[in-house]
């Protein structure tokens, strides 16, 4: 539209370039001073007159004098008899010089006003055919699809996606059925019609789509969810009949849908009835990947976070045959995604990808690009040509916590609890099995409003949770407030995020994954079922009151339980807690070698006394 819209202002300005030198034309011979036949007798008395010409017009005896004066100004008078100004000017002896009867212009006459008309005519052509490619033009084109297309020119390939082994092996399979098709075929083997890329957001979905484009020497449609619907009923049913339409013309061929979600909501749930556009837009959909038209040679490749929500038919062998899900990467995957991102960064010695990767547990590989560009920014905010690995540790602080606001001034008080506070999660991090080693402690405000954070290294990634980890969980979230009672005899404020998250995760050991012996293994957790307001207004729980006040009841005895665990373990490393307290109030961060110190000196004294 913005090329139609350029087009139309280029013939306007040029038509009225054309329009303005016509005019120009026309009143070219009326540039002269005009005045009265009184004036002329006044200047010829004064003797100001130098030179006199008379153009006789074709209506005689009528004509034009034009007469130059002696300060050089050019006047011209339009007389009614010529004869009489002849004989004004003889009377003062000035001779004027006769010009002959001007001939009728044939320009003028017939061809400036053809010009005119042709070029009004053009112009409003011109102007007729920008609305028909452009408003009315858009009307028209209201329901072609909006998918571009590219033939696997793309920058990004199979080897710029990192993490995802299994993924991408399953994805090649496909580039190969389309290239060599015949190898499939003659074993009675069919092509898949579809192929959906579920996972978390940022775990490389549309990356494997643009790998998919750069690797596969067939045409690649792309397309949004939400490009296909409109607030018109009926327009993203033809637009995905206009897309498969033009997919047909080129396959064999990849049509990727970004987000799917967005159109392949289940249906029913939404309050338009069977006329909602969404629907509509679904239903052809439906029937243009497995229908009773024909779509050979066409995959369809689709992506979405939430297939919790899509319609059940959209997800039947037929129409997406492999359902691929994209996780977020163990720590080689995250090592290796860290080495992409890294190819075009400058690294010091001491940089630890292998570390780095333990640290970002549950980091996705969108995550990690990000870690690695804020670390470059760090370095080249500090004139820096490389990159070192404290900028990589201030990076992981700020994306995972926040930025560090070491210029906030806080009260000696509010240091001293912000470091007991700290120490009491670091020292149940150290102590129990499962949930540690510690990796930083701080005092330092963060952007979060965290007045200081402890940072775990966890050792592995772990596929699932056990019951014994859940607990250790809560009782670090615990440990916090379990050391401002037993230092201040007061608690404060601070603990509210820690409180909120060991509650929800012992509501999930009790409602969710049936860990709890009162409840037993009966799922209540039903936060799934009120994604869609139209399917249940009058949403109500799936369990009674009674149990509703069971459940409560048990979450209180997890959450008392661990209380008394943790409380129990801080209290035997008191001295460790007092230690670690006085070393962060002096130092405002301190790190897992120096944590881990204080138990090492609490080790020596322990056995220098036993001697």
């Amino acid at each position: 539209m913005n090329k139609n819209g350029k087009s139309l202002n280029t013939y306007f300005i040029v038509i009225l370039i054309l329009l303005g030198l016509t005019y120009f034309i026309s009143t070219l011979g009326e540039r002269e001073e005009v005045y009265t036949k009184a004036e002329l007798t006044a200047d010829l008395e004064q003797e100001r007159v130098t030179h006199v010409e008379i153009q006789p017009n074709k209506e005689t005896p009528t004509g034009a004098v034009r007469v130059t004066l002696t300060n050089g100004r050019s006047k011209v008078a339009y007389v009614s008899d010529v004869k009489e100004i002849e004989q004004l000017l003889a009377s003062h002896n000035i001779s004027p010089v006769m010009r002959d009867v001007p001939k009728e212009s044939w320009f003028m006459t017939y061809m400036l006003p053809m010009l005119v008309v042709l070029i009004i005519g053009v112009f409003f052509f011109v102007m007729m055919n920008s609305q028909n490619s452009g408003g009315n033009g858009k009307m028209m084109n209201f329901g072609k699809s909006r998918a571009k297309l590219s033939l696997g020119e793309g920058n990004i390939t199979l080897k710029d996606v990192a993490g995802l082994k299994e993924e991408k092996e399953e994805l090649e399979e496909v580039i190969e059925f389309l290239r060599e098709p015949g190898k499939f075929t003659k074993v009675g083997a069919r092509i898949p019609k579809g192929i959906l890329l579920e996972g978390s957001p940022g775990t490389g979905k549309t990356l494997l789509a643009k790998a998919i484009a750069g690797e596969a020497n067939v045409p690649f449609f792309s397309i949004s969810g939400s490009d296909f619907v409109e607030m018109f009923v009926g327009v993203g049913a033809s637009r995905v009949r206009d897309l498969f339409m033009n997919a047909k013309r080129n396959a064999p061929c990849i049509v990727f849908i970004d987000e799917i979600d967005a159109v392949a909501r289940r249906r029913g749930t939404g309050m338009g009835g069977g006329h909602d556009e969404r629907e509509q837009t679904l239903n052809q959909l439906l029937v243009e990947m497995d229908g009773f038209g024909v779509n050979e040679g066409i995959i369809v490749m689709a992506a979405t976070n939430r297939v919790d929500i899509l319609d059940p038919a959209i997800l039947r062998p037929g129409r997406f045959d492999r359902k691929i899900t994209v996780s977020a990467p163990d720590v080689g995957g995250r090592e290796d995604i860290l080495k992409v991102h890294a190819r075009n960064k400058p690294l010091a010695e001491d940089v630890d990808l292998k570390q780095i990767a333990q640290t970002t547990a549950g980091f996705t590989g969108a995550d990690l690009e990000n870690l690695l560009n804020e670390s470059a920014i760090m370095a080249a905010k500090e004139n820096r040509g490389y990159v070192i690995q404290d900028d990589i540790r201030k990076a992981f602080i700020k994306v995972g916590i926040g930025t560090e606001k070491k210029s906030r001034i806080i009260s000696d008080k509010e240091k001293k609890i912000t470091a007991y506070h700290e120490a009491g999660h670091a020292i149940l991090f150290h102590v129990l099995p499962d949930v540690g080693p510690v990796y930083t402690v701080s005092v330092i405000p963060t952007g979060l409003g965290a007045a200081g954070y402890t940072m775990p290294l966890p050792e592995r990634d772990d596929m699932f949770m056990t019951r014994s980890r859940m607990i250790q969980e809560i009782m670090v979230s615990l440990g916090g407030r379990i050391a401002e009672e037993i230092i201040f005899q007061e608690i404060t404020t601070g603990a509210s995020s820690d409180i909120k998250k060991a509650t929800k995760v012992a509501r999930k050991m009790v409602t969710r994954f049936g860990m709890s012996d009162e409840i037993g293994l009966i799922n209540y957790d039903d936060e799934d079922d009120e994604v869609f307001i139209g399917r249940d207004l009058a949403h109500t729980r799936s369990h009674s009151e009674t149990v509703a006040s069971e459940i409560d009841r048990e979450v209180k005895q997890i959450i008392d339980d661990c209380y008394s665990r943790a409380r129990k373990i801080i209290e035997e490393h008191g001295e460790i807690l007092h230690r670690c307290a006085e070393l962060l109030i002096e130092k405002e961060k301190i790190s897992q070698v120096e944590f881990e110190s204080l138990f090492l000196c609490k080790t020596d004294e322990n056995e220098v006394s036993d001697l």
